[in-house]
Order: C-alpha cells, then sequence, then structure tokens
C-alpha cells in the first residue's frame, strides 16, 4: 500500500523526469504558472473585499455617493490596484495557453485510434506448402509473420515474456512511472560510468507503450511521438483487455531480421511451433525483442543471445516463476538453432506458383495477407527429380552440357508434381534463375507425335504405310527443302507406327505436306501449345521441331495422350485460405475438354510404348525400355545440337526432361536421342513405377484388335470400321481367316 502512495505522488513528475530535460523545463514553467496564478487569484479576491469592507464602513458619507462608489469599483475595475506580479501573471497565462496548444496540436491532433488494433490486423506471411504440408517458402514484404492465440500459448511463455518486458503488466494502466525512473537511472548510471553498469539496457516502456510503438506510430526516437506513446497506452488500456493487448503484442513485436511476432520468431529460430518450446527455448525468444539485431543468433554476437536467456531466466526466479534448479536445468539445455533461417524449397516452382498468385490476387494481399497456399508439388518426388538431373549433369560436364531441366504431372489430375527449372536455382553463372521448363525451346522430335495424331485422325492407321525416301520441297526465294533422317539413311516403305516409333524425319514431313501446316497449328493449339500463334511463321520443319514450345506446354500436349484425348489444364495449386482459414479460388483454367478422339490417343500410346516399334532406331535394350512396365516415351533432339529432349508417360505419371545450354551453345555430338536427357527420365520414371504393378493404357470399345496383313504376323490397333477386311487363306488347312 505505502508503495502505491509513493507511485500516486510521485507519477506526473518521474514520468516528465524520464521524457527529458525538455519536457522537464516545461514542466517547471507550468508548474511556476500554477503556483502563480493560484496566488495572483487569492490576492486579487483579498484586495477586492478588503476595498468593499472599507466602503461600506465610510458612515460619515452620503448614501449616493456610497452608492455611486460601490458600483464604481465593480463597473470601473481599472481603478483597482492590481497585484504587483501583475507581469507574472501573464506570463503565466501566456505559457499555460501555449502549453495547452502545444499539447493538442503536436500529441493530441491527428492521433490514431487503438481500437484500430483489432480492425486493421497486422501484416502476415503468405506460406506455400506442398501437397503434404511440408513448408516450401513463406512470401511477405518486410514482416514475416503468423499468428498465434494467447490461449494456446504455454505458461511459461507468457511468464517469460512479463519476467523480460513488464513485470507489472498486469497491474498498471498502461504505463509504469515507477519502472521508467528506475530504467532512467539505470541508463544515466551506465552512460556516465560504463564500468559500474552490469545490468542490461532498461527501456521502461511497458507491454502496451510498446504495442503502440510497433504498431500505431513511427520509430522515431522524439519527445512528441512518446508523449502520443503515453497517451495512446493509456487509451489502449481503456478499450482492451490484458490478455488481447498481451496477444497482440506478442503477435506484432518485431523479434529480428523479417520475424515478427513469437510464432514466427520460434519457427525461424528453432523450426517449431511457440506451443511447443520449452523453458529455455522461451527465455531465449522473449529475450531477443530488446535488442533484436543485437541479440539475433546468426549475427556476429551470437553469444549476447545466450546471456540474454540467462538474464530472463534468473528474473522469472526473482519473481517467484520457476525455481533455481529450473533455471539452472533451463540454462544447460541446448537451442538447437535452425542452420538457416531463410529458406526456400522448389525454387522455380514457388516462384511459378508466387506470379500465378500475384497476377491474380495482387502483391499486397500476397505480401500481408497471410494465405496459405497448398500445392500440388509432392517435395519429394521433387528432390529425386532434382537430384537426377544434377547426377546427368555432373557426368556431361566434358560435352559442355551445363544445363537441365525436368517436369512432373499427373496426366488424370493436371497437378504439376515436380518442376525442376535449372541445375541450381542459385547459379548466376548459367542463369540459374531462369525456368527452363516455361523457357521456349525448340523441341526436335518430341514434336512428331501430334502429327501422327493429326494423320490418325484424317483416317490413316498405324498400319498405313510411307515411302521414306528422298525427297524436296521447293521454297520460293530459297534453296529446296531436302529432309533427312537422323541416321543418314532411307529406310524404304514403313508402317507409320515404325516411322514414329524410330522417329523417321522424311515420313513425317510427307504427313505434314499432305495434312497442312495450318491444320497442325490448329491441333497443337487446342492440345496446350500456346507458342504457335501465327501459322504464316511455320513451314514443313514444323514436324521435326521447327516451332518453338516450352516444357510447359509441350508436357500439356502429351498429357493429353496419356488421359485418353482429356486436356486437363496443368495445375500447380491445390487449395488457398486466406488468414481465417476461408478458402478463396483461382481464376478458372480452362475446363476438361476432350481434344483428340479417344481412339486416337489410344493408338500413339501404343506406339510410343511399343519396345519393337523404336528398336530399329534405338535398339532393344535402349533406357527408354522400362522393364515390365508399360510406358510410352518419345526423344527429340535439334539438329544444331542445342536441345535435347525425353517425354514419357503412364496413365499415372508424365516425366519431360531436358538437357542443354541457356546460350544456345551446341552440346557434343556425343549427345543423342537417348543419352543426355533420356538417363534423367529413365531412372525417375523407374524410381516412380518401383513397386507398382503394371497400368497399361485403356482400350477404348472403338479399338479392334487385327492383322494388317495375310503376310502379317503382328496385330495393331484399328479404329472399329477401319481394320482390313482380309481373306487370307491358311496354307496349311486351307481355310479362310
Amino acid at each position: 500500500m505505502k508503495r502505491q502512495q509513493i507511485r500516486n505522488l510521485l507519477s506526473l513528475a518521474k514520468v516528465l523526469e524520464y521524457i527529458g530535460k525538455p519536457i522537464f523545463f516545461l514542466f517547471t514553467i507550468s508548474l511556476i504558472f500554477v503556483l502563480t496564478t493560484h496566488q495572483l487569484i487569492k490576492n486579487t479576491i483579498h484586495n477586492t473585499l478588503l476595498k468593499f469592507k472599507s466602503l461600506s464602513k465610510s458612515k460619515n458619507k452620503k448614501q449616493k455617493k456610497f452608492t455611486f462608489r460601490l458600483r464604481f469599483p465593480i463597473l470601473s475595475t481599472p481603478k483597482l490596484k492590481l497585484p504587483k506580479l501583475r507581469p507574472l501573471f501573464i506570463i503565466g497565462l501566456v505559457t499555460g495557453f501555449l502549453i495547452i496548444g502545444g499539447f493538442y496540436y503536436f500529441i493530441l491532433k491527428d492521433l490514431p485510434s487503438p481500437s484500430v488494433l483489432k480492425s486493421n490486423p497486422p501484416a502476415l506471411s503468405t506460406k506455400i506448402l506442398d501437397r503434404n504440408g511440408i513448408l516450401l517458402y513463406q512470401i511477405y514484404k518486410d514482416e514475416n509473420r503468423s499468428l498465434i492465440t494467447i490461449n494456446s500459448l504455454p505458461k511459461h511463455v507468457i511468464e517469460a515474456t512479463l519476467a523480460a518486458e513488464d513485470k507489472n503488466f498486469y497491474h498498471h494502466p498502461g504505463i509504469d512511472p515507477v519502472g521508467i525512473a528506475r530504467a532512467l537511472t539505470n541508463n544515466v548510471s551506465c552512460a556516465f560510468n560504463l564500468q559500474l553498469c552490469t545490468s542490461s539496457l532498461q527501456g521502461g516502456s511497458t507491454i502496451t507503450q510498446q504495442l503502440i510503438k510497433n504498431t500505431l506510430l513511427s520509430t522515431e526516437r522524439t519527445i512528441t511521438r512518446k508523449l502520443k506513446e503515453i497517451v495512446l497506452a493509456l487509451r489502449t488500456e481503456q478499450i482492451y483487455s490484458k490478455d488481447e493487448i498481451l496477444e497482440m503484442y506478442l503477435n506484432q513485436v518485431p523479434y529480428g531480421g523479417t520475424a515478427y511476432g513469437i510464432e514466427e520468431a520460434s519457427k525461424e529460430y528453432l523450426g517449431k511451433s511457440i506451443k511447443d518450446v520449452n523453458l529455455a527455448e522461451a527465455a531465449f525468444l522473449t529475450g531477443l525483442p530488446v535488442s533484436p539485431t543485437t541479440l539475433s543468433p546468426y549475427g556476429t554476437t551470437p553469444y549476447l543471445a545466450k546471456i540474454r536467456q540467462h538474464q530472463v531466466l534468473e528474473r522469472m526466479v526473482e519473481l517467484g516463476m520457476i525455481s533455481e534448479n529450473d533455471k539452472i536445468k533451463a540454462t544447460e539445455t541446448p537451442l538447437n538453432l535452425n542452420a538457416s533461417s531463410n529458406q526456400i524449397l522448389a525454387p522455380h516452382f514457388v516462384m511459378y506458383v508466387r506470379s500465378l498468385l500475384a497476377t491474380q490476387f495482387g502483391e499486397t494481399l500476397l505480401s500481408r495477407g497471410g494465405l496459405t497456399v497448398t500445392t500440388s508439388l509432392d517435395l519429394s518426388i521433387q528432390n529425386k527429380l532434382q537430384q537426377e538431373v544434377n547426377k546427368e549433369l555432373d557426368s556431361l560436364k566434358s560435352l559442355n552440357v551445363n544445363n537441365g531441366a525436368g517436369l512432373i504431372v499427373s496426366p488424370k489430375t493436371g497437378e504439376i508434381l515436380a518442376m525442376v527449372g535449372s541445375r541450381n536455382f542459385f547459379d548466376t553463372k548459367h542463369d540459374g534463375q531462369v525456368n527452363l521448363t516455361l523457357a521456349e525451346r525448340q523441341p526436335g522430335s518430341s514434336i512428331k507425335p501430334l502429327t501422327y495424331a493429326l494423320a490418325f485422325m484424317r483416317g490413316l492407321s498405324p498400319s498405313s504405310t510411307i515411302d521414306d525416301s528422298p525427297i524436296c520441297f521447293r521454297q520460293p526465294g530459297s534453296p529446296d527443302y531436302c529432309p533427312k533422317n537422323y541416321d543418314g539413311n532411307f529406310h524404304g516403305k514403313v508402317t507409320l507406327k515404325t516411322a514414329l516409333g524410330s522417329s523417321y524425319n522424311i515420313p513425317a514431313i510427307k504427313l505434314l505436306n499432305s495434312l497442312g501446316v495450318d491444320n497442325l497449328v490448329e491441333l497443337a493449339r487446342s492440345m496446350g501449345i500456346t507458342t504457335w500463334d501465327d501459322p504464316t511463321r511455320f513451314g514443313l520443319a514444323l514436324t521435326l521441331g521447327g516451332g518453338e514450345v516450352t516444357m510447359f506446354d509441350l508436357s500439356q500436349a502429351y498429357s493429353v495422350f496419356a488421359n485418353n484425348g482429356v486436356l486437363k489444364p496443368l495445375n500447380p495449386i491445390l487449395k488457398i485460405q486466406d488468414a481465417n482459414g476461408q478458402s478463396l479460388k483461382l481464376k478458372e483454367v480452362k475446363p476438361s475438354a476432350q481434344v483428340i478422339p479417344e481412339t486416337v490417343a489410344f493408338q500413339i500410346n501404343q506406339i510410343l510404348s511399343d519396345n519393337n516399334a523404336r528398336s530399329p532406331a534405338f535398339g532393344y535394350n535402349s533406357v527408354l525400355n522400362i522393364k515390365n512396365k508399360t510406358v510410352a516415351v518419345k526423344t527429340g533432339t535439334t539438329n544444331n545440337l542445342r536441345d535435347n529432349w525425353t517425354i514419357g508417360y503412364t496413365p499415372e505419371y508424365l516425366v519431360s526432361t531436358w538437357v542443354g545450354n541457356n546460350d544456345n551453345s551446341p552440346m557434343s555430338r556425343v549427345v543423342s536421342g537417348i543419352t543426355g536427357a533420356s538417363p534423367i527420365w529413365s531412372r525417375t520414371m523407374q524410381s516412380l513405377l518401383s513397386g507398382k504393378e503394371d497400368q497399361p493404357f485403356a482400350k477404348p470399345d472403338a479399338i479392334v484388335r487385327a492383322r494388317a496383313s495375310c503376310d502379317s504376323k503382328h496385330y495393331d490397333y484399328f479404329i472399329r470400321g477401319q481394320e482390313p477386311r482380309l481373306n487370307c487363306e491358311n496354307p496349311e488347312t486351307g481355310k479362310i481367316l
């Protein structure tokens, strides 16, 4: 009780003392003004009453004169003698008006309202997660923050906060004059005699004041800002409960770097939620706000964070929050800090998702809105693909192959499971931050299946034959175009199945010449190719890779084959939630659509998965053959050896890989269709299919299996009604087959 009385008597003086000499000077003037005017008024009243008294006792005067003289002092006050303190009165009056006016103009005018603390929530970071909830990245502008409720905090976290920042928090009205005076005394002592200063620097601000400082006011260190802080702290205490103020404080205060709020600080420094920290960790975290930069465990003086932790624990013992044994045990408990406080996983994918979010929701919501974005990416698959890309590139260094990329999607759902945009996102020498899954490159022969799909849609079948022989095409104003096969040979009459499986160039050129470039462009665009916007730019070489595509678009087109002719738009996002847990939706992408007949898709799948069809060019035991698995695959290499592709799929997975150089310098001629990108593809696909049953492509009801000729020993798949009508005689029995 005695302490409270002392506090009440000295509160105003000590607050002003803390603020500094200028305010103390104003306080002195104000005090003089009050004392002076008080005495002045007292003297004026006293002299006036004496005057009246002397007038009433003048019995020798006439009544009329008395009345006149009685009224005269009242009406003609100038004739009364004013006290000798008149100049002091004027000075005091003017000073008082200046103080009151200045206080209003500089302090109260345009003062923000504490009520906005609840209505205007703090900036929250957007979290990008993989499909299993693993954090890939956090997006924020200046403040990385996650909200926490006070009811979910362990008791020792709250107690450590009070011990470190404001032990009287639950007992003061928003400001603590005693604490201010004590801090001022200690800090001044330290300033004048550093050798005798053994305690840490004390701020004197209450938790309420710190909340105001970090939310409603600027960070400038001026007298006016401090006075505003005091006024707003008192107002805040009238609006909110203590628990609400403490919760807002714990969600707002900076803990170093970009970590704002104790929840984000716990995740950044300790890799866990604040709900799960022990006493030692709580003392460490709650000690940081006093000087986040100096006490940062990642800074130049990390040992100071440990010293500060000991101070917090000692204060908790003094306040009876913990025992001495608890303190000793916590002191001996090691702090397992994160090795890095700012990481990004699957960086090319994350930046791709970020661009989609920014386009729809804007940068402000993205950096302040606290979105939680669950993506389709599977980090384990992502890491495997990145590992295989790097492994193969290590073996290709001598062949001038410096970069690689890969994309894995689910054809059925369109979900992107992995996206490797380069060998190393942070490799500036080779433009590592360029996402090659989104860059335009020539696809080589990997584009050929679209030409054959168009041919099958026009009535041809895998068993249809074409002459792989020399041919030249006239080009007005240019030399004749005379295509050649990759192996430099001509193979005579071959089936379309063999021509596509072995990736012969001349049959593909002849097909496109008969089908029309415009028609191929139209089909490709319907299947997801977005870069072929002007058909007049292209010629017959388009079917050999003469038109640039992105890996993203090419994967989209191949997914149509894998998904029975249905285009399912590729999508990297499963769900988006705002800070309140409400679901948000991305703009509608293209709806699923049947863009080619399922029968045509099945025919392409059968050719690309037939090891016999590709064995003339690649051999029977090439890396393109996944043992005991039905996998469709196609390679592509540009003539200038700048791009090397492999794209293969099952009904469940589609894997696209590429190797080359960002600067378009050619690779060694040793890099071919089954080297470079193919080993990456093969090892990745084997990993995805390991331990799973073979999943053949589903045969549509409109597909029939038949022999193409009486001499053929092999059966092909035909669209019902297009199968050959054969009258083949069995040489042994003489019967018609």
